[in-house]
């Protein structure tokens, strides 16, 4: 028995599964705390990995959907349940994605009870040149959010992309992309507007830019990121580059951290594409 990959979602892992039923391959799916898919013949296993290469770049295609009603039933032997709100909010997240999460809650807490401009004069990037030498400045000042609204969109992104990345790549992947998007749209945002600004979007548009880059060039990663999700990206970047919102964003910081998930996206996965 060989296993070929684990899905979070168990009724993607069925739809692979019944799609490779009917070009006659039989996989099982065994359940822990992801949907393993498993293969018995593991002469079939080069084959096996193409399909699932192609199925990762879009799992919605119309194909996969007929396969499931042609060779799909009823006793595959998954268990759906109700998870809680924190159970599944685990169940998608590694141990920094919850970290930096949690981080960035009681920083809003704080601030809404101390005031913006305390905070920030203890997180935002060195506004003096006697705190230069405050490192922790250059990535602290991701962590500020200023509305409800503003912290809501990062985390929900944050966990979306972050989450994955970590669970598919690891900690210390989801770490480097942090810590050098953080430092460098940092810089880039200071240039623009000066040192008052905060919120993890800069880190976000890198992880956006990241995953689907990484999904395009190596599919095989797990990661990806609907194109529809990196259009709208985009736009959203472009209205307000434009100020088409009518609300203060940190545009530098979004460009300079899509330039950086792009550029690092495209050296991992160089040696890749080498191979194939």
């Amino acid at each position: 028995m060989l296993m070929i990959t684990s899905f979070t979602n168990p009724r993607v892992a069925q739809a692979f599964v019944d799609y490779m039923a009917t070009q006659g391959i039989i996989l099982t799916i065994q359940q822990h705390t992801q949907t393993d898919v498993w293969l018995a013949d593991e002469s079939q296993a080069d084959r096996v990995q193409r399909e699932l290469a192609q199925f990762l770049e879009n799992p919605a295609d119309p194909r996969y959907l007929a396969a499931s009603w042609q060779a799909g039933h009823t006793n595959s032997g998954l268990q759906y349940h109700r998870f809680p709100f924190l159970a599944t909010l685990r169940g998608n997240a590694g141990p920094v994605t919850l970290i930096i999460m949690t981080l960035c809650i009681v920083i809003f807490l704080i601030m809404n009870a101390v005031g913006d401009r305390t905070v920030m004069a203890w997180l935002a990037w060195p506004f003096d040149p006697s705190l230069k030498f405050e490192l922790w400045r250059y990535f602290t000042h991701a962590f500020m959010h200023f509305s409800v609204l503003h912290i809501l969109f990062n985390l929900l992104w944050w966990w979306y992309l972050g989450g994955a990345v970590e669970k598919r790549l690891g900690s210390g992947k989801l770490i480097v992309i942090t810590v050098v998007s953080a430092l460098l749209s940092g810089f880039i945002q200071q240039k623009f507007s000066g040192p008052w600004f905060g919120g993890l979007s800069g880190v976000v548009y890198a992880l956006m830019g990241y995953v689907w880059l990484r999904g395009e060039r190596d599919p095989q990663s797990g990661i990806y990121l609907q194109r529809g999700l990196i259009i709208f990206s985009l736009i959203w970047l472009v209205a307000g580059w434009f100020d088409l919102f009518g609300m203060a964003m940190a545009n530098g910081a979004h460009v300079a951290g899509l330039a950086v998930g792009l550029v690092m996206a495209f050296a991992d996965t160089m040696n890749v594409r080498k191979r194939t």
